[in-house]
């Protein structure tokens, strides 16, 4: 089996806190699929929140202050998972019947970190939204960017003015990396990537993680 077919309708999922490089290591999985000979018209980029007209508008919403109204973690949830099921829907599985490759900027895991370990919201609630919205939908392989919150919060800062999610307080990044690592530790088809090393040795980290899981296909 050729390798374009062992990667036909996969999705690739990258998760991390802020500041972690996740747009730095799409970068380098598109370099590691030109190096496969994997066609970049078969390759479907995706993000959450959003990635279709709709689920943009979610994350802006998400994203954005408002004076005078805060918006509640469950509401913060639920519009995550709107946004998801119509990413999922619209892109994900539309590119998938093409036999396209995806590779996302985020995915389910990051609901489960930032609104339940975070917000303190209980993980069967998530669980089961989840259930609902998406049914059995999951990717096939998750990358996770590690990183410490204070260095990715820096690194963060760097890039311009911080969102409403990315201002809240040290820890609750601390409980939300506790998940993440959680949930990749329990995980087959996941692995830790440490973001706070050089780019290159990121990349060389990403590779051979690509790699292994090829061959494991």
């Amino acid at each position: 089996m050729s390798v374009s077919e062992k990667l036909a309708g996969k999705f690739i999922v990258i998760e991390g806190l802020e500041g972690a490089g996740k747009s730095t290591a799409i970068s380098y999985i598109s370099k590691w699929l030109t190096l496969q000979n994997m066609p970049t018209s078969q390759v479907t980029y995706t993000r959450e929140p959003g990635g279709t007209e709709l689920a943009e508008r979610m994350r802006d919403i998400v994203k954005m202050d408002v004076d005078g109204e805060e918006l509640q973690d469950k509401a913060e949830l639920l519009l995550m998972y709107a946004a998801r099921v119509q990413l999922v829907e619209h892109i994900i599985k539309p590119a998938q019947k093409k036999l396209h490759i995806v590779i996302g900027d985020r995915h389910n895991w990051s609901s489960l970190a930032y609104q339940g370990g975070g917000r303190g919201i209980n993980s069967q609630l998530i669980e089961d939204i989840k259930k609902v919205s998406l049914g059995d939908f999951k990717a096939d392989f998750t990358l996770y960017l590690d990183i410490e919150p204070e260095l990715g919060l820096s690194r963060a800062r760097g890039r311009g003015e911080l969102d409403r999610i990315e201002r809240l307080a040290i820890d609750f990044f601390e409980r939300t990396r506790q998940v993440f690592l959680q949930l990749t530790n329990s995980c087959k088809t996941a692995v830790i990537i440490d973001a706070s090393k050089t780019p290159e040795e990121v990349e060389k980290a990403i590779f051979a993680q690509l790699d292994n899981w090829l061959a494991s296909l």
